[in-house]
């Protein structure tokens, strides 16, 4: 009885190593099906996936496992008739984060992963892909990695419903792989296809940005340029000119450095972006002390500027600078956008489980067209407006990425002839620890 016992526990510590053996070869043949093309894809996935099914008949006693094991190293099977096995195709398919589908040589679907399945809708094997995916470049590079027996990497775009890019790498298979590398045809085509949407706006995005950046900061320096090349010829001995002039290239040389401090702030912004703000701070309180920093403007503008300040505190978890950064853009653009004589209301109160400032202006209001638009970097609603009152176009851009980082939102809401109103929100602090 106990030399039974000792077996028993002698097989079940086999049985756990061959486990442990199985996902390394699961994981292997992940590494080796990635990276495609470069490593002689079609044998390294064949030999590994045949090492699982090993293994997989080994550690579980599986006899259909053993079976397909059999009938692979069998001498005298038809190669053509092939049937991959199952527990090779999920290694390969169902470890991939990106849609993977298997068809074989004409095109016909062997295995969908999960993935691919939830992005394209139902694929059942047997199917033709052509069924669900009508994508003529992908069926004809399916053919040339057949006939070339070489891996090939497409892209396409689809337009409808919206416009998305994705990008499918497909690489030949040969079950089982051929040592003496003949020519014969694959019996498999692995398709990996990666949704390529968010990289390709976030490319378009920086293009977008680097143009604009790079036309905001043209503008100044042009005017710079011109002035230094009248003070060198005509307005060398003209007193008045030569005081004008300088005073207008002061004031673009202040644009230029407004611009790249902006630039410099968005791009910390976005390199913290992922790091949660963990220290409290009484919003109110941020609140009162940029009301009373911005007054001096207000006088200058013939604004007034009424705080409501609330009876108790409004703790959030924030980085203080960085709200305090947000209620200055907001405070200033009602100042400087908000009618001459007229008052911008600040007011800070309870929200549900948050707070909220609300900075309301009586200037010429925004048109609704653009307020979807307004926290786009550089986009202004009215260009020269903006660049009278000396915008640089980012602040509500750096206004949103903060408050993201923050996880609050910021409200807008206005009309035409009456004003606007800014509304930022922020989870109490105590709300915020206890979703983390």
């Amino acid at each position: 009885m106990e030399r039974e016992q000792q077996a028993m526990a002698r097989m079940e510590a086999i049985r756990r190593r061959i486990g442990q053996m199985q996902g390394l070869a699961a994981a292997l043949v992940i590494v080796f099906a990635l990276l495609a093309g470069a490593f002689a894809l079609p044998a390294w996935v064949a030999a590994l996936a045949g090492g699982a099914i090993f293994l997989t008949a080994l550690a579980t006693g599986d006899r259909e496992a053993d079976r397909r094991l059999g009938a692979r190293l069998g001498p005298r099977r038809d190669r053509r008739a092939v049937a991959w096995p199952d527990s090779g195709m999920k290694v390969i398919a169902e470890g991939l984060n990106d849609p993977c589908i298997i068809t074989d040589g004409s095109g016909i679907v062997r295995y969908v992963n999960q993935v691919a399945a939830a992005r394209f809708g139902p694929i059942q094997p047997g199917d033709p892909l052509s069924f669900k995916l009508r994508v003529t470049a992908l069926h004809d590079a399916l053919d040339r990695v057949v006939s070339l027996d070489q891996p090939e990497t497409i892209g396409w775009a689809e337009k409808i419903p919206t416009e998305r890019w994705f990008e499918a790498q497909l690489a030949p298979i040969h079950f089982p792989p051929d040592p003496n590398g003949s020519d014969r045809k694959p019996d498999f085509v692995l398709v990996v296809i990666e949704d390529q949407t968010e990289q390709r706006r976030a490319e378009r995005m920086r293009a977008d940005f680097v143009a604009n950046a790079s036309h905001e900061l043209r503008t100044p320096l042009a005017a710079l340029s011109g002035f230094i090349e009248t003070l060198q010829g005509p307005a060398r001995e003209d007193p008045a000119a030569r005081e004008r002039f300088l005073g207008i290239m002061g004031a673009q040389a202040g644009r230029m450095k407004r611009l790249i401090d902006d630039l410099l702030s968005l791009s910390r912004i976005e390199m913290k972006a992922h790091v949660l703000p963990d220290t409290i701070v009484d919003l109110a309180e941020l609140a009162g002390q940029t009301v009373d920093m911005l007054v001096p403007l207000a006088d200058e503008t013939g604004v007034t500027v009424h705080f409501e300040r609330p009876a108790g505190e409004m703790p959030v978890l924030g980085d203080r600078d960085e709200l305090i950064q947000v209620l200055s853009n907001l405070i200033e653009n009602a100042i400087k956008y908000g009618a001459s004589g007229k008052t911008v209301e600040v007011s800070a109160r309870a929200d549900g489980d948050g707070y909220q400032v609300a900075v309301t202006d009586h200037g010429p209001g925004i048109a609704e067209e653009h307020l979807p638009r307004l926290t786009e970097r550089f986009y202004r609603a009215d260009i020269q407006s903006s660049r009278e009152k000396q915008g640089t176009g980012l602040g509500l851009a750096i206004v949103k990425h903060i408050l993201t980082r923050h996880r609050g939102r910021l409200g807008v809401s206005s009309r035409i002839g009456q004003g606007s109103v800014f509304t930022i929100r922020l989870p109490a602090a105590r709300s915020v620890s206890s979703k983390s």
